[in-house]
């Protein structure tokens, strides 16, 4: 369950929600229009989170906070809490709804989004820019990673022939894979935090995935299987 509240006077104007179901809980809180901060509470039981949560909810009421019933959380941005990580509460709600497999929060599996140390690393950096940047142009960022942060050399999917790819892996396969596990982290990321995809982005990131596959020469996994058929049927273009 997701609660909004607000608080203003003639000093501040600030917000404060939390969503609170089973064991866990996420707020997010700050000044009103800013990403504010994220954080993740989880307890031994449900009775014991529901507790917590009416408690924190008691608590900002007495303090002035104003139940805001048409806060809007569609339109936000979303950071996981650098303290727990990967959470679906810290997650834009069109993320959750859309990915719903494991996979997603997945921090060890190397073919998860987020789960190789480039798929991790890609999230941080998006997360901590975005915070700079909101208007961040999410289609250039796998090349500006690659090059301007990490010094290599960023190689976009040109073609999906085996044998050019396995000619062009000879000179450049580490870049290569770097750059598409960077490339598909970029594209679930985009949605991950603010719940929209550009579409040519959704393009890269299917082909780079594809492309991974033919580097690994296993063929496309049942999760990389997933990950495309999840990516390609998100829905484009909403507001």
């Amino acid at each position: 369950m997701k609660r909004a509240f607000i608080y203003k006077d003639e000093k501040s104007h600030k917000f404060w929600w939390i969503d609170y179901s089973g064991c866990d809980f996420a707020v997010n809180y700050g000044k009103f229009n800013s990403i504010g901060k994220f954080e993740i509470k989880d307890f031994d039981t449900e009775e014991e989170c529901l507790k917590q949560a009416e408690k924190l909810i008691h608590s900002k009421e007495k303090k002035g906070y104003v139940e805001d019933a048409n806060f809007d959380f569609m339109h936000r941005i979303y950071i996981d809490s650098e303290e727990y990580g990967l959470h679906p509460k810290t997650s834009h709600p069109r993320f959750t709804e859309h990915f719903t497999e494991e996979l997603y929060y997945d921090c060890v599996d190397e073919e998860a989004p987020f789960g190789s140390d480039e798929g991790s690393d890609t999230l941080d950096s998006l997360e901590e820019t975005i915070r700079k940047n909101p208007k961040l142009n999410f289609l250039d960022y796998p090349k500006y990673l690659i090059e301007h942060d990490w010094g290599m050399e960023y190689i976009p999917v040109e073609s999906l022939d085996p044998e050019v790819v396995k000619k062009l892996a000879s000179k450049k396969e580490m870049d290569m894979t770097q750059s598409d596990m960077v490339t598909y982290a970029t594209a679930f990321g985009q949605i991950k935090i603010t719940g929209r995809l550009s579409p040519k982005l959704q393009e890269q990131g299917v082909k780079a995935i594809k492309r991974l596959a033919l580097l690994w020469g296993n063929g496309l996994t049942e999760i990389q299987n997933r990950m495309i058929d999840d990516l390609l049927s998100f829905p484009i273009g909403k507001d």
